[in-house]
């Protein structure tokens, strides 16, 4: 959806998303970009349900 893989680089095509990116995400070293805000559950369960997806390694663990 933000052109970001499961890594968190951008692999998008749109010089316009990529210019929006801080919208949603901060960018951290190594150009990767990490989820400004997660809305989630705090039940554990969720909370590992998140973690172990395929997008589970752009959450910072704090």
């Amino acid at each position: 959806e933000h052109g970001l893989d499961s890594n968190g680089v951008y692999n998008g095509t749109s010089e316009l998303q990529l210019e929006r990116m801080s919208v949603y995400f901060n960018e951290a070293s190594g150009n990767k970009y990490v989820p400004r805000a997660v809305l989630v559950d705090l039940e554990p369960g969720t909370m590992d349900a998140v973690r172990a997806g395929p997008f589970g390694q752009l959450f910072r663990p704090d």
